[in-house]
């Protein structure tokens, strides 16, 4: 079936949420889904808060987290340190659950509940930033990592790696994501839950392998104390953390569940699917660490399971990024349509998938694949950092309360029309901070004044999420008044 295309913006982009069902809209079949950034009519509601749960936690399983537990120890922090710190960093999914609350109230993705934060004009600009650029920045992450793995399989059942073969890799892998972020809803709900079963026994076997390898009794050679301890847990936390605070389009994926679903519900379901794997994969990537050099994560992991569980493994791997990047190509698509572009979701979709894909092919030209993701992760924390603060700032102001028609209006008369079409608020609160964040930030790339000045410690997460929060709240009630919820 042929997805609609995108109405004009303010026009008959604002359905009826009352209106009768219609079968392109039924997300129970595996069809093309036609709905793109339109609100989504009560009769097309259905499902249950926990079933966030499979959703989210299937993408969580992921290669990357082994990646990031590993780092920890290469940084130079204990085991128990490093595990600590992939407990409070995963704990910040506790926001992906948050900023999941408007889906089932509004019926409207994320991309159209930010212009309550950033106005309709404003909201253009910070969703081709946040909502597509950033997007497009972690598809190609996930894609490079995923066809290294795919690599690995070829030569594990002696396929010559020639250059054909690299492209035919990632052309799969590309190929298979867009095609179940094309598809939609109605896919993506019936293949996470028996992803997320399949993709756990195997990550946790892998687990299992690795904890009976471990060194529990591992010991840094150069224990670290004092001041350069914080550096590394500082570090560390912010490696963690980008990773939750990146998904600030939770409620693309809850916006089909009824109106009347428990807020407190869908924010713990969406939560915890992206925590618990999280912590699992992340703490099993830092006892891998102690057994072995994990400088190079992928051989590092192959040396610590059997040989007939090694093809296993990697196609786990390979499927986890399908389901990760297609979560990550949906909602770029529904950011593209949000600024203006005149695609179909499907279409958006596809564009993305296709820039997503060139992106890769760069990335793999970087040697040290390890530093490659630690810093373009630490460097992301500068700016969605404060955009998940303003984000759950303003959710916390409305109580969560968010009326989609009104949302869809985008004409000056838009009761989100506030300055110029600009929310001063949003966009001021989410520069600044960003700018503070970054004079903090330390990574390899990249040393901030204020990071130098205080010795090398990175302090851009909690100055960015802190800053960003209290400056949207001040400026808020400054330049509007306090914000009542959008239904009254």
């Amino acid at each position: 079936m042929t997805p609609t295309h995108p109405a004009p913006e303010g026009a008959a982009a604002r359905p009826d949420p009352s209106a009768p069902a219609t079968p392109t809209a039924d997300t129970t079949r595996p069809r093309v889904e036609a709905h793109g950034i339109d609100v989504i009519p009560d009769a097309e509601r259905h499902g249950r808060a926990r079933d966030l749960f499979a959703l989210w936690c299937a993408p969580s399983i992921n290669y990357l987290s082994f990646v990031v537990g590993a780092a920890l120890v290469l940084m130079g922090l204990e085991l128990w340190q490093a595990v600590a710190v992939a407990v409070v960093g995963c704990l910040f999914s506790v926001v992906t659950g948050i900023v999941a609350i408007p889906g089932p109230v509004s019926g409207t993705p994320s991309q159209v509940t930010t212009r309550a934060m950033y106005g309709v004009r404003g909201n253009r600009v910070a969703i081709a930033v946040n909502g597509w650029f950033v997007s497009v920045c972690y598809i190609a992450i996930n894609w490079a990592a995923a066809a290294a793995v795919g690599y690995t399989l070829l030569q594990h059942f002696d396929v010559p790696i020639s250059t054909p073969a690299k492209f035919a890799v990632i052309a799969a892998i590309a190929t298979a994501t867009v095609t179940v972020a094309v598809f939609g809803q109605g896919m993506i709900s019936r293949l996470y839950p028996l992803l997320s079963l399949v993709l756990g026994v195997v990550f946790l076997v892998m687990s299992g392998f690795v904890a009976s390898r471990a060194d529990l009794g591992f010991a840094q050679p150069a224990p670290l104390h004092g001041f350069d301890l914080w550096v590394a847990i500082l570090g560390g936390l912010t490696l963690v953390a980008a990773a939750p605070l990146s998904y600030t389009i939770s409620s693309d994926f809850a916006r089909y569940l009824p109106a009347d679903t428990r807020p407190a519900s869908v924010a713990a379901a969406t939560a915890l699917g992206g925590a618990i794997p999280g912590v699992v994969l992340v703490a099993a990537g830092a006892l891998a660490a102690t057994a072995v050099d994990m400088s190079d994560p992928q051989a590092g992991l192959i040396s610590l399971m059997p040989s007939w569980f090694v093809p296993i493994f990697l196609v786990a791997v390979i499927v986890s990024t399908v389901c990760n990047n297609a979560l990550t190509s949906y909602s770029a698509g529904l950011a593209l349509q949000s600024v203006g572009l005149p695609l179909s979701r499907a279409r958006a979709v596809a564009v993305t998938g296709v820039l997503g894909a060139l992106l890769t092919l760069y990335a793999l030209f970087v040697s040290d694949f390890l530093g490659a993701v630690s810093s373009a992760l630490s460097m992301l924390v500068v700016l969605v950092g404060p955009i998940m603060a303003v984000y759950v700032t303003d959710i916390v102001l409305r109580r969560g309360r968010y009326d989609g028609v009104a949302l869809s209006d985008v004409s000056p008369a838009s009761r989100f029309w506030f300055t110029g079409g600009v929310n001063l608020a949003g966009a001021v609160s989410v520069l600044a901070a960003a700018g503070l964040s970054l004079l903090c930030a330390h990574t390899v790339e990249f040393r901030g004044p204020i990071a130098v000045g205080l010795g090398g410690i990175d302090l851009s997460l909690p100055v960015g999420v802190l800053a960003a929060a209290g400056l949207y709240a001040l400026l808020t009630r400054i330049l509007y008044g306090f914000p009542t919820p959008a239904t009254e």
